[in-house]
């Protein structure tokens, strides 16, 4: 693939205007449109940014296991509790911005992130943005709130249960769905995806199976993650909301074992649903693994205000 081909898959992955993607790599608008329109070529250092970028957004087929090893070892030791990020009003507030507007976007809501805060801190009722994404965006900042409360309500007594992913997914599609807090009665599948999903018959009996493995002791709280996510993702268990319920529930663990969650960027939606398939299909985790701890990374640097 030539350096013109991958700025244009990665403006396609993510949406960029060039503008934009001429201030991720750090270079001028007119230079990034010479290389576009093969005017001319990136040098070497702009080729090694080309390529990190491009790793990032669209996702690699293999991982160094010493750069894993560091980025897990990074992502496990950044630590938080709960009562603080909760009792830091700044800190939640940003929380609760970046990650409902990544986890609606990835799922198609078109609201910008300037759009997320006008409807969850101003109470606006936009006229340019369907009501079901606001609703989206409200449901999300309930959900979330609730389970951080539940958290730190129930201390080191905190556990996933059934209750929790039922109740969970009702505040999720609350006003979305008829069925909201059910699980789905009838066949899907994911359009692209290879992974063959539960039969519903069996949903109940693998949710239990899911509940055991989430509460197996782990000290590799990523490797944790990884598996338990991609069990759930593959089960399926509801007719909607599966992904932004499993992203929260990938949430809990994580706050509840003192680190912080994975925040997945909107960004890099395809190199994520690439490594779940790949996790789901060949049991091949280390590629999640490595997306899951810079998504780690990533929530402390949005939590603490730092450059993104």
């Amino acid at each position: 693939m030539t350096y013109q081909q991958k700025l244009q898959s990665i403006t396609k992955a993510t949406g960029w205007t060039q503008e934009k993607l001429a201030q991720e790599l750090d270079i001028s608008f007119p230079t990034l449109n010479t290389w576009i329109n093969n005017k001319s070529q990136p040098r070497r250092q702009a080729r090694a940014r080309i390529d990190f970028l491009f790793t990032q957004i669209l996702g690699s087929d293999a991982v160094d296991s010493t750069s894993l090893k560091n980025v897990k070892e990074n992502a496990s030791s950044l630590t938080i509790k709960p009562r603080d990020l909760i009792n830091n009003k700044n800190s939640l507030d940003r929380l609760i911005l970046h990650l409902t507007y990544h986890t609606n976007t990835i799922e198609g809501s078109t609201m910008t992130i300037s759009d997320v805060e006008d409807v969850l801190f101003d109470h606006k009722v936009l006229s340019n943005r369907t009501a079901i994404e606001q609703t989206e965006a409200r449901n999300h900042q309930a959900a979330l709130l609730w389970l951080l409360d539940t958290i730190v309500e129930q201390g080191n007594e905190f556990k996933i249960n059934e209750k929790l992913i039922l109740d969970l997914h009702v505040r999720l599609m609350n006003g979305l769905m008829s069925n909201a807090g059910q699980y789905r009665r009838h066949s899907v599948r994911i359009l692209g995806s290879h992974v063959a999903l539960s039969n519903w018959q069996k949903i109940p009996e693998q949710i239990d199976e899911f509940i055991k493995n989430c509460h197996k002791t782990s000290k590799d709280i990523v490797s944790k993650l990884a598996e338990s996510h991609a069990i759930f993702e593959k089960i399926h268990p509801f007719s909607d909301g599966n992904g932004r319920t499993g992203r929260l529930l990938m949430l809990a663990q994580a706050l509840h074992h003192g680190t912080y969650p994975p925040l997945v960027q909107r960004e890099r939606k395809r190199a994520y649903y690439k490594y779940l398939q790949l996790a789901q299909t060949k049991q091949n985790y280390q590629q999640l693994e490595l997306f899951i701890a810079e998504s780690m990374q990533y929530c402390e640097k949005v939590i603490y205000n730092k450059k993104v």
